[in-house]
């Protein structure tokens, strides 16, 4: 599970929310980030910031626990994969594992679980937590892009992300459709990402969040250059509810729910842009369930 960070400031971008602070030298913009540049900056800023980002967030998170956002939605409550008791010899791949928390869960209930994930230092973060757990569950772990997963046709029962790669890449409809081609039919492709509405506002936790300043339907990218020489060290990309749903059935795909967690009594805790009085007012996350015919 990867969150994205937020935008440099309310003034710099309104725009995608999410839980770190950007590189302090890095400018905030918006303009276009084709697939190989986006790709290549978001594997750099996950790589330099894997360890802060695993520090502050790791109690959260757990070491085998699926949560599919800030609002604390758990699997095992939710069940959007389908009955927990019946994951044990399931075949699944978790896209944008990160350091793997939910594939570990997985494995805990005897499915078979794939983490994947761009980023090398994530997925030493996977290896230590594996490695710090007696009788470890033995995920599998692997290094790619989400546009191109290395995987036979027809592998899996499962895919899944929570937060996981899809606003990292130029071209989300493509991992649509290597989630479709590597499901067995009958699979379900169940994913989360930041509400598309919280595009609008600023990633302010306060009163300050509740304004809209852009509009919904500006899909222009939201990036970080470097200030020397303007090369991009962080992107990330924007698609309506209306876009994800298109690119779902345009990979074959039968949208089965769309699940917009409300936040919860007693979770006192900010995330970035995420706090109980935003998210008590606008969705913070969006679940889309799909499954393959």
């Amino acid at each position: 599970m990867s969150y994205p960070p937020p935008p440099e400031s309310p003034s710099a971008t309104a725009g995608p929310a999410g839980p770190d602070g950007p590189d302090d030298t890095a400018v905030a913009v918006r303009r276009s980030a084709g697939a190989a540049e986006s790709s290549r900056a978001n594997r750099g800023w996950w790589d330099r910031n894997a360890d802060e980002y695993q520090q502050e967030h790791g109690e959260f998170l757990g070491d085998e626990r699926f949560v599919w956002g800030p609002e604390g939605l758990d699997e095992a409550e939710a069940r959007l994969l389908g009955d927990p008791a019946d994951l044990a010899g399931r075949d699944v791949l978790e896209i944008g594992a990160g350091a793997a928390q939910c594939s570990r869960w997985l494995a805990a209930r005897g499915a078979r679980p794939v983490a994947l994930d761009l980023s090398r230092r994530q997925l030493q973060h996977a290896q230590r937590l594996e490695a710090e757990r007696a009788g470890g569950q033995g995920v599998r772990l692997v290094q790619a892009d989400a546009t191109a997963l290395p995987f036979a046709a027809d592998s899996f029962d499962l895919v899944c992300s929570a937060y996981g790669a899809i606003p990292f890449v130029a071209d989300s409809a493509a991992v649509m459709r290597e989630a479709a081609r590597v499901l067995r039919p009958g699979g379900r492709w169940v994913f989360s990402v930041t509400h598309p509405i919280r595009w609008s506002f600023p990633d302010e936790p306060g009163p300050e969040g509740l304004t809209a300043l852009s509009s919904y339907f500006d899909r222009t990218p939201y990036v970080e250059e470097d200030p020397d020489d303007g090369s991009l060290v962080y992107a990330e990309h924007h698609r309506t509810l209306g876009d994800r749903v298109r690119e779902l059935a345009a990979a074959g795909f039968r949208l089965v729910d769309l699940v917009e967690p409300e936040w919860p009594d007693g979770l006192e805790q900010e995330w970035g842009g995420w706090s109980p009085l935003r998210g008590r007012l606008i969705p913070g996350t969006a679940i889309f369930v799909s499954e393959l015919p």
